[in-house]
């Protein structure tokens, strides 16, 4: 397995749910996951609290930067940033926005939703749910502790087959079987 270094991952995951809920009440919604438009990433700017240059991501070739939105409001919750890469998915960037940040958010559950996909997108692929990222060394553990991540190496992590599989089936469950 050959792997490129990507920016370091900096998000926590606050809640594994099936679907994203609204902080304040607990009330599950179900979400969309599609890739990023031309006119909506034109949009999203670090002026208005979004962390990464999100417009260079969508740039970059082999790269796609999906959107996690509710199904009955189309308001970005989140976005990622993956690539093919050999036999797994490199996850280059991925980021809650900005309203779910903070003691204060609007939603939790935003990171595992996205992470979710990025396996079911491995798996689709043939590469066993499969997916890589750099994290930042305070929170390997977290990684290791919330979603069954691996280290590879120094600061180089995997979600692997069977991680990927409990995390695909736990939000995707309706839609999506990981078979094992």
């Amino acid at each position: 397995m050959r792997f490129r270094m990507a920016k370091s991952t900096r998000i926590v995951i606050d809640k594994l749910t099936n679907s994203i809920e609204k902080r304040t009440t607990g009330k599950s919604y179900e979400t969309d996951i599609a890739l990023v438009s031309t006119n909506e990433i034109k949009t999203i700017f670090k002026k208005d609290g979004w962390y990464f240059n999100w417009r260079k991501e969508f740039t970059e070739k082999g790269r796609h930067v999906y959107k996690l939105t509710l199904k009955d409001d189309k308001r970005i919750q989140g976005l990622l940033c993956l690539e093919p890469v050999d036999n797994y998915i490199e996850m280059h960037i991925i980021e809650t926005a900005p309203h779910n940040y903070g003691k204060t958010k609007e939603y939790v559950g935003v990171p595992g939703n996205l992470i979710a996909f990025a396996c079911k997108i491995s798996f689709e692929m043939g590469f066993n749910g499969n997916i890589a990222f750099t994290a930042k060394t305070r929170l390997k553990q977290h990684y290791i502790d919330t979603l069954g991540a691996k280290v590879l190496f120094g600061n180089r992590m995997g979600i692997l087959e069977e991680s990927a599989r409990n995390l695909v089936n736990s939000y995707f469950n309706d839609n999506f079987h990981a078979k094992g």
